[in-house]
């Protein structure tokens, strides 16, 4: 039994990581030959002002005086440059929208498992095509374009990251920080003859990252009178820079300007989702290849913020954030960025027809280049006749497209080649997401096949050894078919041959022959199976007609839990007072955060292991620590769900149903125990499905219950403002997932409690367990989605993990909960014991 439970893990985590190689691998390739247009570029240099977790609708509106938010900004709109919203993708995070900002591409959820901070794939971006680029703000976004390039061409100047504290007195001077860097910068470029002929080359990037909004967004929430204020700092900040770039350049009309966020937020301070608070940012730009403010009567745009912005007379022109990185390019006259799938918005350039048509027909190669090597690639790994191209843009239509819009542009039909050049980018793109899915049909039904095989003999297993269904059937082992065995490995040679020689990835042989030896089980268990189902449907069907005080030396222990949960209760409410008084984290609180969470795990092995005192102690260590983990009432989740539990208990020891016992032990005589009499464990009976259910139900229910882990916003980052304030998001991350895992806890100990009063096997409640959670798991693993917004997005992955989670993390989770329920540390030098 051990084995297969051992067997049974990593069965199921090889299910659970399959999603990632199906659903969501790196979409980008590498052997592209660079692209740019031809002719001479408006602009010797870019100034890029990014305002992390800037809404659209924060920097457009007016203030409660009727005045611009932004006066700097709003002039620029009216008279000098062009704007916008800037649609971003989800997920809604610093580094993607970055990402796609400056290199031009979505990146895919599986950066996560870095924390969206290191470079899981290398990638070309603007910075890297740029002959300098100088960059000032936060080490976490600037860090990401400079690792792994070459060359000395990228400077960054970063302030420390504990200086990223939500809990801090005044965040703007994030922002502060970079404008005064860049004036002693440009102040020091004037006396050093070296950097002055730099920063007077061309196809350079001044790279300003002003994090203090987003900072402020986090802490006090977008609607505060911090984030506007903060707004009014960046407006003032970029106001001085742009004076002086004008100045120290002469005024010679060679520099663009680009002002834009890479996200917004929330009501509530967060993001990650994609409501429109979150996905709408501004973009804003002026100055050398820019086009000048454009008055219009009427406008596409059905939405109401024309008016409540009070811009309805100036032309709106929105884009998708990942278009702006070839407009950086076209405009300073660089490459566009490799993996860029941004498509040019032609109609921001101030510029001769020649050049936004070659401008566009550069875009347009660019994105045919990376779907010429992506065929290319999966075409040389897939043997001739199992190929099947991209039908809709063949090589003879790539060739006819450009040979007609290259026409087109000879004879000064500018307009027509840039619609040409734009239809050829949406099939290219089209073939692109053709390609990168292209092996998804196939793997699924490896680990379709997987999850029906191994679901099969689970059952089996329960109906052969765990019931009294095959009672009457005999259970004489036969020797298994030698023929069955060798038809097994000759498919399996078969099989991994098939494999090899198409040069595929070790995890598709996990895949693909999982399936193998788990079938063979089956067929192996059915030497005389298909009379067992038969004989086992038969005996459903009649079972189915068939009706059938606490002791004084314990009392110090409970007033100390007592005691920690005042203490928590205190900590909570002063910290928070702490935080709005912007006096930061009391280090007193902190520690006494700490010792808190750090004694839940040991206060109940204190307790007797009689069945309510043990789970009441339980329940008062593990509310001390949910508390400091709480901002409202969300702390009542896990106390009601303890009153639940024991209810659960309750009419579970009522309706127990063992012919063989005479009589009910009451709940409050009942002791845990390390060692249960094995001899005492009951067969499996209808009841016990629906044990195996509730146990699903309550277990879902406890992860829902303090938010949906797959959409982070559901989380408030003040939840973890008891134990620090500085930015740490694995540290953050590992507070947040133990708050989710105390419910699980609560109920994984409240089941232990259900398995001493009815006398239940773990073992055979497990393999039910495992068998609906696989059915789940099936269903909802052609359900998950790699489009759409990060909500549809997470909540697709979220219900397979879930599922999938269960039969994994159930192992730990019993042992956890078995560790808590039965082990007894005695004080003192007391010997251990453990009562039955």
């Amino acid at each position: 039994m051990l084995l297969f439970f051992i067997l049974g893990l990593l069965v199921h985590f090889v299910f659970f990581g399959s999603i990632f190689d199906i659903y969501f691998t790196s979409p980008l390739v590498h052997g592209m030959t660079p692209q740019f247009t031809p002719l001479p570029p408006p602009a010797k240099r870019l100034v890029l002002f990014v305002a992390d977790g800037l809404r659209a609708d924060a920097l457009y509106e007016f203030d409660e005086n009727g005045n611009p938010r932004a006066p700097f900004i709003r002039n620029i709109i009216m008279h000098e440059g062009s704007w916008g919203i800037s649609h971003t993708r989800v997920p809604t995070e610093s580094r993607p929208g970055h990402v796609a900002l400056i290199a031009g591409f979505y990146e895919d959820v599986s950066a996560v498992a870095k924390g969206w901070k290191e470079n899981p794939v290398g990638f070309d971006s603007l910075i890297n095509e740029s002959k300098y680029t100088w960059s000032w703000g936060s080490p976490d976004i600037l860090t990401m374009f400079a690792k792994g390039v070459g060359g000395d061409h990228i400077y960054t100047y970063s302030y420390d990251a504990a200086s990223e504290d939500f809990g801090a007195h005044d965040v703007t001077k994030l922002d502060t920080w970079v404008f005064d860097h860049v004036k002693e910068f440009f102040h020091a470029a004037r006396n050093n003859q070296s950097l002055f002929s730099k920063v007077n080359e061309e196809k350079i990037v001044f790279f300003l990252h002003l994090l203090g909004i987003d900072t402020n967004g986090h802490a006090h929430r977008p609607t505060s009178r911090e984030y506007k204020d903060n707004i009014k700092v960046v407006d003032d900040g970029i106001k001085e820079i742009v004076s002086m770039l004008e100045h120290f350049y002469g005024n010679d009309g060679k520099t663009a300007f680009i002002f834009t966020s890479d996200h917004g937020m929330t009501d509530w301070g967060f993001h990650g989702a994609g409501h429109p608070s979150e996905t709408l940012t501004p973009f804003v730009t002026w100055g050398a290849g820019i086009k000048y403010p454009q008055k219009v009567s009427a406008q596409k745009f059905d939405d109401a913020f024309l008016k409540e912005w009070k811009l309805e007379n100036w032309k709106r022109q929105d884009i998708h954030q990942a278009d702006v990185a070839p407009l950086m390019a076209s405009l300073i006259g660089v490459p566009f960025p490799l993996n860029s799938v941004g498509i040019l918005p032609v109609d921001y350039l101030n510029n001769t027809d020649l050049f936004r048509a070659e401008s566009m027909f550069t875009n347009a190669m660019q994105i045919l280049e990376q779907f010429k090597v992506k065929m290319t690639q999966k075409k040389e790994a897939i043997l001739p006749f199992f190929f099947t191209p991209f039908k809709s843009l063949s090589e003879s239509k790539q060739l006819n497209i450009l040979r007609k819009a290259r026409s087109y542009i000879k004879q000064r039909k500018y307009d027509e080649a840039v619609s040409l050049c734009k239809e050829l980018i949406h099939l290219a793109l089209k073939g692109l997401s053709y390609y990168h899915t292209y092996d998804r049909f196939f793997l699924g039904v490896n680990v379709f096949l997987g999850f029906v095989g191994w679901t099969s003999y689970a059952s089996l297993l329960i109906i052969k050894s765990h019931s009294n269904l095959t009672r009457g059937v005999s259970k004489e082992v036969k020797k298994p078919s030698r023929l069955l065995a060798c038809s097994f490995i000759a498919i399996g040679v078969l099989v991994a041959f098939f494999l090899l020689i198409q040069d595929c990835p070790w995890t598709y042989y996990v895949y693909c022959l999982l399936p193998i030896p788990i079938w063979y089980a089956v067929l192996r268990e059915m030497g005389a199976g298909l009379l067992v189902l038969l004989l086992s449907l038969c005996v459903i069907t009649s079972l189915l007609k068939r009706k059938d005080h606490f002791i004084n030396e314990e009392l110090p222990l409970h007033l100390f839990q007592m005691l920690s949960i005042v203490l928590s209760m205190y900590v909570v409410y002063t910290t928070h007072d702490s935080l709005l008084k912007k006096q930061g984290l009391p280090l007193f609180n902190q520690i006494i955060s700490w010792i808190t969470l750090a004694s839940s795990f040991v206060l109940p092995l204190l307790s007797p292991t009689s069945l309510f005192e043990r789970l009441f102690s339980i329940l008062l260590s593990s509310m001390s620590a949910y508390l400091l983990l709480s901002t409202g009432y969300e702390a009542l989740f896990p106390l009601v769900l303890s009153c639940l539990m024991f209810v659960w208990i309750q009419v579970e020891q009522e309706t127990l149903r063992q012919p063989t016992v005479s009589y009910k032990q009451k709940v409050t005589s009942l002791r845990f125990t390390c060692s249960p009499d094995i001899t005492q464990f009951q067969q499996l009976y209808l009841d016990d499905v629906r044990r195996a259910f509730f146990l699903v139900f309550f277990l879902v229910t406890a992860f829902f219950g303090t938010g949906n882990i797959a959409s982070i916003n559901s989380f408030d980052l003040a939840s973890v403002y008891c134990f620090l304030t500085v930015f740490s998001p694995f540290m953050m991350g590992a507070l947040m997932m133990w708050k989710i895992l105390i419910p699980f806890v609560l109920v994984m100990c409240a089941f232990e409690a259900v398995q001493l009063t009815t006398q239940l096997s773990s073992k055979s409640l497990f393999l039910m367990v495992l068998i609906i959670s696989d059915i789940m798991a099936l269903h909802f693993f052609f359900l998950v989605k790699d489009y759409g917004s990060w909500l549809d997005i997470g909540t697709s992955i979220s219900h397979y993990v879930i599922v999938m989670s269960m039969t994994i993390v159930l192992v730990f989770l019993n042992g956890l909960a078995h560790l808590l329920t039965t082990k007894k540390l005695e004080l003192c030098g007391k010997p251990k014991s453990h009562l039955i």
